[in-house]
């Protein structure tokens, strides 16, 4: 049996191909017939470049069907997709390509001279370029080939995708994930939130993480149905066409710039049948006001990217605002203590989560992934979490001091090791703090060493050109001296009390 997750989808599409696929924010119209086409014709040029089964491609480009289709054509020759955010600098993407050694790499049109400095350093021999007009040489090169490549076979432990997820220690993490991991959390989300034929799916998250490239896009390709498909959110474009999609999945950012819009009505929302939310937490606040604005309950869930979604709340049923929910039909979900002892109803404690959905491991990180794991195969995600008397899931905090800014995450210490290299600062702590748009922004708060003359602007022009912008600090505070504990160690709760109105009005 072909375990390929394109085998999967693919068994789903509709009996017409000439069905919609995806519609552009231009109108631009893609059939399920010019999905299977592109991505053979793309998996061809691959294969023709040596791409073999188990080979990574990397690609950091902008939203835009044919990346869709790449991904696609990855999965149909077995390669393994590596899907880099579009915000990441130069010094980032070259530890990627350094780590995770990819046969070829595709960039946006502008980046090619700089990517191919950077795919040469690392022993990258293929560079395709493909830009958001149909457009670049993964196009070009791919026009007359033959499309009828097939899926190659395909067992269920072997590796989809590799996303990278920060680290605590600086060091980002290349989280596996098999066919079986994206393939059975397709097949469950698409069930517990109810598909229907007919729905249509209103995307405006990006394409290189969980939500917007797993999660939405794969349920519509299980589903066999349509995605009114965005570059990125935009209020003018969602209000005109929410009324003609059925679903819309988005982070807490886009349903708080919705509700500031008074153009966003019931009416608006009459024809849609759910909105779904993740990726950061929604402020019960925003829970509350949605619902009064448009009659609707918006359903929160949880994921990560070592698991894609591990909870929700019901289809059916009360969602509970503050709460991500039950644990996925096919998840087993437990609260412990650091040492692995389960605790109470309403105690919190460290979540972990076992499932088919769990990722294989951190790529070329062994002792790494042991240490994530319980003996009897429960991954630690390190979220701090309770467990309520009637069973919803309460994220209550971060073990691992992760920031969530706009549904991206952030770990300080890759911040806190590029501003302590700056001249000047004597040391950093960074921490995420209460926004009104973003959930969180990340914040700096930092010494001067010696008689330096510095001031925060200059900390934050200093950082740009090695940071994605959603990790740049959108503040910097200076102190005389970092507090600390009995033991040294920098107390980050008491700088998120003592500046936790920075970013907010009351």
């Amino acid at each position: 049996m072909n375990e390929n997750l394109y085998n999967l989808l693919s068994a789903h599409f509709p009996k017409d191909l000439s069905q919609r696929f995806i519609e552009t924010a231009d109108a631009a119209t893609y059939s399920y017939a010019d999905l299977i086409e592109h991505s053979g014709r793309f998996g061809r040029l691959l294969s023709n470049l040596g791409v073999k089964k188990g080979d990574r491609v990397a690609v950091q480009v902008e939203k835009s069907p044919e990346a869709i289709f790449l991904y696609l054509g990855c999965l149909r020759i077995g390669a393994i997709y590596l899907p880099l955010n579009t915000a990441y600098k130069e010094t980032e993407v070259a530890y990627f390509l350094g780590d995770a050694e990819p046969t070829v790499v595709v960039c946006r049109p502008a980046s090619e001279a700089a990517m191919g400095k950077i795919a040469e350093s690392a022993g990258v021999s293929g560079v395709l370029t493909l830009g958001q007009d149909r457009d670049g040489t993964l196009v070009e090169r791919s026009l007359d080939l033959d499309p009828e490549i097939g899926c190659v076979e395909a067992s269920h432990d072997d590796i989809a995708a590799i996303l990278y997820t920060s680290g605590t220690t600086g060091r980002s993490k290349g989280a596996m994930l098999s066919h079986r991991n994206l393939g059975s959390n397709t097949e469950t989300l698409h069930k517990l939130w109810g598909f229907q034929p007919d729905d249509v799916l209103l995307h405006a998250l990006p394409i290189f993480h969980t939500h917007g490239l797993f999660v939405a896009t794969n349920c519509v390709l299980l589903n066999g149905s349509s995605m009114l498909f965005l570059n990125k959110f935009d209020a003018d474009k969602m209000i005109e066409l929410l009324p003609r999609a059925s679903v819309m999945m988005g982070v807490p950012t886009f349903y708080t710039r919705l509700l500031a819009d008074a153009r966003f009505t019931r009416d608006v929302c009459a024809n849609m049948r759910l909105f779904i939310s993740g990726s950061a937490p929604l402020l019960e606040e925003t829970f509350q006001q949605f619902q009064a604005r448009t009659g609707h309950s918006i359903l929160e869930r949880y994921g990560m990217t070592e698991t894609n979604m591990n909870t929700s709340n019901p289809l059916e049923g009360e969602r509970r605002a503050g709460t991500v929910g039950f644990p996925l039909p096919d998840v087993e979900v437990r609260i412990a203590d650091d040492d692995g002892n389960i605790l109470a109803t309403n105690e919190p404690g460290v979540l972990e989560v076992k499932g088919p959905n769990v990722f294989q491991g951190y790529w070329r990180m062994p002792e790494k992934t042991a240490s994530e794991f319980r003996p009897d195969g429960f991954f630690i995600t390190g979220d701090v979490a309770k467990i309520d008397e009637r069973g919803y899931i309460h994220i209550v905090g971060r073990a691992k001091d992760l920031i969530i800014t706009g549904g991206f995450n952030v770990y300080p210490k890759e911040i806190e090791l590029c501003v302590d290299a700056v001249e000047g600062v004597g040391e950093s702590a960074v921490i995420g703090l209460p926004h009104p748009d973003f959930g969180e922004a990340v914040v700096a708060v930092v010494t001067r060493s010696g008689a330096a003359n510095l001031d925060g602007q200059s900390i934050i022009d200093s950082v740009k050109d090695d940071l994605a912008n959603f990790k740049v600090p959108k503040k910097v505070v200076f102190l005389e001296e970092l507090p600390r504990n009995s033991m040294g160690k920098v107390q980050k709760n008491v700088l998120r009390e003592t500046y936790k109105d920075s970013f907010t009005t009351r």
